[in-house]
């Protein structure tokens, strides 16, 4: 037996976008067999969290995931849900609004831009460094600098520990931005992943002193804002597909376009101009490896006869996961199958 420590997170009450909080538990227990049927229910103020009133504050913790951190001895991280007292979902527990669908995949690129005495990582004091181009995927001082990319390559170690089904890294279209890639099978195992990456980027940039700006377009101007591109599909949609189910499910994306803006991360009106790689706010559309539609075909999708996966470019980086997936999936279900 010995000491675990247990750092337990959910989403809080902040609105238009839901903050991490977290702390830490010990129990006792094997580091090597402990699981998350071990995590007890626990507890929290919630009136210091926009989630009760002080004159009934108690807000209940449900562990959801368990992930281990390898930053720590005998230590895990509890992703967690935010219950009521009576045992139903709190009004801020967005994952319980996500339908269970183990054959639902999700994959999301998580897109940040990293600053320092406020401003990005490698610009300059005064002014602006060079315009974009040569620092997406960049390699070189000139182009990423150093604590950038020790930071990025320490997050991907940790997420890779953790057991988060991270597949990637890579630096973005602006100076100082940056993306990480999460995938998932089940309607919730991606987004439970992407906030506990969110998580251990936010905890390891303390040390570093940085701060992680997940804001869709801090940059006005000729800078790339930054999005979370969701990739998703269905069981249906990779064993059966074809092509006039794609064109109702496109239509069904279309009918509810302003069900999906709603949730898909605040500000959004900044970053979906018709520029940078995006649609308007207020259209929708669908293209062929098109990078400036909402949804992007990819060519595997359309030569194996319309079936796999399609990837929603609306959604930016500010933007819940969980009700991404939520509203995602709310539309395909409308979508009848044959």
């Amino acid at each position: 037996m010995a000491k675990l420590k247990l750092e337990y997170i959910w989403l809080d009450g902040y609105t238009p976008v839901a903050g991490l909080r977290g702390k830490t538990k010990v129990v006792d227990g094997d580091p090597d067999t402990f699981s998350l049927e071990d995590c007890p229910m626990w507890g929290f103020d919630g009136s210091s969290t926009k989630q009760a009133e002080g004159k009934n504050s108690d807000c209940a913790l449900k562990p959801v995931a368990l992930y281990k951190d390898s930053t720590k001895r005998n230590a895990f991280i509890v992703m967690s849900e935010v219950m009521n007292p009576d045992g139903t979902p709190h009004p801020t527990n967005a994952r319980a609004t996500i339908e269970d669908d183990a054959d639902t995949w999700f994959g999301f690129e998580q897109e940040y831009f990293l600053y320092q005495d406020g401003r990005p990582l490698g610009f300059p004091e005064s002014g602006y460094p060079e315009p974009q181009g040569e620092y997406y995927t960049g390699v070189g001082y000139k182009n990423v600098g150093d604590l950038a990319r020790s930071i990025v390559d320490e997050h991907l170690d940790l997420c890779i520990d953790a057991g988060i089904n991270h597949e990637g890294i890579n630096a973005e279209v602006a100076k100082g931005q940056w993306e990480f890639q999460i995938f998932g099978k089940g309607s919730k195992t991606a987004a439970d992943q992407v906030w506990v990456g969110r998580y251990l980027l936010l905890r390891l940039c303390e040390k570093y002193g940085v701060d992680v700006v997940w804001h869709c377009k801090p940059l006005s101007g000729d800078w790339n804002g930054s999005g979370m591109h969701s990739n998703f599909s269905t069981k249906y949609m990779r064993e059966v597909g074809g092509k006039d189910y794609f064109e109702s499910l496109m239509e069904a994306f279309n009918k509810y376009r302003d069900e999906h803006i709603a949730v898909y991360g605040p500000d959004n009106h900044l970053r979906l101009t018709g520029l940078h790689e995006t649609q308007s706010i207020d259209k929708f559309n669908y293209g062929l490896a098109d990078r400036g539609a909402s949804v992007r075909v990819p060519h595997a999708f359309i030569n194996d006869g319309y079936k796999g996966y399609l990837e929603d470019r609306r959604p930016n980086s500010q933007g819940d996961p969980y009700q991404i997936a939520a509203r995602i999936l709310r539309t395909i279900i409308t979508v009848p199958t044959p």
